[in-house]
């Protein structure tokens, strides 16, 4: 079956090739409407489509971006996607998703293979393990750009919450509310993970603010598989937390699940605070009081930073953006004054 080509278009539609070029790139400036509606009726009628290679060839463009993730699961992930695809979108922009899992090699194999496929840039939820290709891609001036994490001493564009104030919000909360005893469960602490050693540091700070001592054994760092186990021991110690706080989501759903088992009852025997504002918060029962990121901003920005990049007006320095939460109050916590 013979290829249709934009010449057959020109012809149906009485009009040049180049007219037809000017009209796929939605150059309209000259165009009447019904040369448009002439074009569209032709285009329908043959079933073109554009050479999308050669196209991009000539515009030295595949108008495709990648977006690396380490953890499709995250709420955050997909919210801040759905926001990145919705600029793209306005852009006439694709989007290819990857997913690390957190994986350095993964994330190494995913960052060349994109960029053999030509993408006009990367937004990357960084493991922070490969900064030799990091830093490889700014000495080129590879669009790029980092959502929640940086990576310390690269100067790339970064856009996260402000974790600092997310654990001041929680730990202030709960003092509030009577409060002394608090603990918080969150994945394995390594250094590469910045909003994770924020966090901490967040936490431990408003603790000591508050007047009240920093106990490391409140502290439950382990992989989501052995975090039940983590609980456990801390439930069974003489003196367990009246209250936790969860890095996020993630974290939140072992909380629920080890509090279900071992019949323990939110908030009247434990009070409960949750980075990210987990869809089902305010339907579970009891409601969960959480701190929100705002997700949706902080992937229009990512995606607004990379296109500035790609449209080649670069400022001089990086940014790092950092967005603030906001506490969400329900009644996971109750007063204990």
């Amino acid at each position: 079956m013979k290829r249709v080509t934009m010449a057959d278009v020109a012809k149906l539609a009485n009009v040049s090739k180049s007219t037809v070029s000017q009209y796929l790139n939605k150059r309209y400036d000259y165009m009447s409407e019904e040369t448009k509606k002439r074009i569209a009726k032709a285009i329908e009628e043959l079933g073109y489509q554009p050479n999308i290679i050669a196209r991009s060839l000539k515009q030295k463009s595949t108008a495709t971006i990648g977006v690396i993730v380490f953890n499709v699961l995250h709420m955050l992930t997909t919210q801040v996607l759905r926001a990145i695809e919705d600029v793209c979108q306005e852009r006439d922009f694709h989007v290819i998703v990857c997913n690390t899992d957190d994986d350095p090699d993964k994330e190494k194999k995913y960052i060349e293979m994109l960029r053999a496929k030509q993408v006009d840039g990367l937004i990357v939820f960084p493991t922070g393990r490969n900064l030799k290709l990091y830093e490889r891609m700014v000495e080129e001036k590879f669009p790029l750009v980092f959502v929640d994490r940086m990576v310390p001493n690269t100067p790339v564009d970064a856009i996260l919450l402000d974790n600092h104030k997310a654990s001041k919000l929680a730990v202030d909360h709960l003092v509030e509310h009577g409060y002394e005893r608090i603990g918080m469960v969150t994945p394995p602490i390594v250094s590469h993970v910045i909003p994770r050693l924020e966090r901490i540091e967040g936490f431990k700070h408003a603790l000591v603010e508050k007047g009240l001592p920093v106990v490391e054994e409140y502290i439950v760092g382990m992989e989501i598989p052995y975090m039940k186990e983590g609980l456990e021991k801390l439930f069974s110690s003489e003196c367990p937390p009246q209250a936790l706080f969860a890095i996020n989501d993630l974290t939140l759903m072992e909380i629920l699940n080890f509090v279900k088992e071992n019949n323990i009852k939110i908030p009247d025997d434990l009070a409960l605070i949750s980075i990210d504002d987990v869809s089902f918060a305010n339907i579970y029962t009891p409601s969960l009081t959480t701190i929100a990121q705002p997700t949706f901003e902080m992937g229009r920005k990512a995606a607004e930073r990379l296109f500035m990049k790609i449209d080649q007006r670069n400022e001089d320095r990086h940014q790092i953006l950092r967005f603030s939460p906001t506490l969400i109050k329900r009644e996971s916590v109750k007063s204990r004054i």
